[in-house]
């Protein structure tokens, strides 16, 4: 299992969101490219992007950052979600040098659109499902949909995605714990790859999720801005797991 620091862009600060509230934003750092440069040296082996603004215009706001730090770090795969609606946007931020695009809101609104994009840029499309109560949400969570995330995860079992990032938004930013129950349950239901996201808060939550077993990733945000986890202890015991 890897461990993927989160670095989330709000009017081009690094911020951490309680639950997906864009009005209780705790801001970390206003130089992503900083951000991103600190959690390489720590270890990361992948970073997880996250266009806060984008999710809720519909199209990229803080594409600029992300651009900068795909281009300081050639080497490092680097994951963005955020206002990600068309193919046009993932072909940009491709080209651009981000490693995966995260499509969310546009994967549960246009399902096809996965599917396309899982054609036109093989090996580089991953689904976002967040979900409150295990129904997914939308627009940055803002919208809450009647489908279950395990039936809408099976939906692109055959399409061709890297992975299903995973959020439970009751936990995100919470400093709760995962929801590993139906983290597990999700990874179970199908044949992609599942990362978890929402609630990391300890080294706990690390060794709870690699007891489980079938999880490849989890992202952590908070936990790391506080110091309540160490990102290279967290990815040694992942690497040291099950030897």
């Amino acid at each position: 299992m890897i461990v993927i620091p989160a670095i989330d862009l709000k009017d081009g600060q690094c911020v951490r969101l309680r639950q997906g509230e864009m009005e209780d934003a705790t801001v970390f750092s206003d130089d992503p490219l900083a951000t991103a440069q600190h959690w390489v040296d720590q270890g990361a082996r992948r970073l997880h992007l996250v266009d806060l603004n984008g999710a809720f215009a519909g199209n990229p706001v803080n594409g600029e950052a992300v651009n900068a730090i795909a281009k300081a770090f050639p080497d490092l795969p680097v994951q963005i979600g955020g206002g990600i609606r068309d193919l046009k946007t993932i072909e940009r931020y491709l080209d651009a040098g981000v490693t995966w695009a995260i499509i969310g809101t546009a994967a549960v609104k246009n399902p096809e659109l996965v599917r396309e994009a899982c054609r036109e840029f093989e090996g580089h499309i991953i689904v976002g499902l967040d979900a409150k109560d295990g129904l997914v949400a939308t627009e940055g969570w803002a919208e809450v949909s009647d489908q279950q995330a395990t039936e809408m995860a099976k939906r692109f079992e055959d399409c061709g995605v890297s992975a299903i990032v995973y959020t439970d938004i009751a936990r995100d930013g919470m400093m709760q714990g995962v929801n590993v129950p139906a983290t597990v349950e999700l990874a179970r239901a199908v044949r992609v790859p599942i990362i978890a996201s929402g609630g990391v808060s300890s080294i706990d939550d690390i060794r709870e999720l690699l007891e489980a077993g079938d999880i490849y990733g989890a992202i952590t945000g908070r936990a790391i801005y506080e110091d309540k986890l160490d990102l290279g202890e967290a990815q040694k015991l992942c690497d040291e797991w099950g030897k």
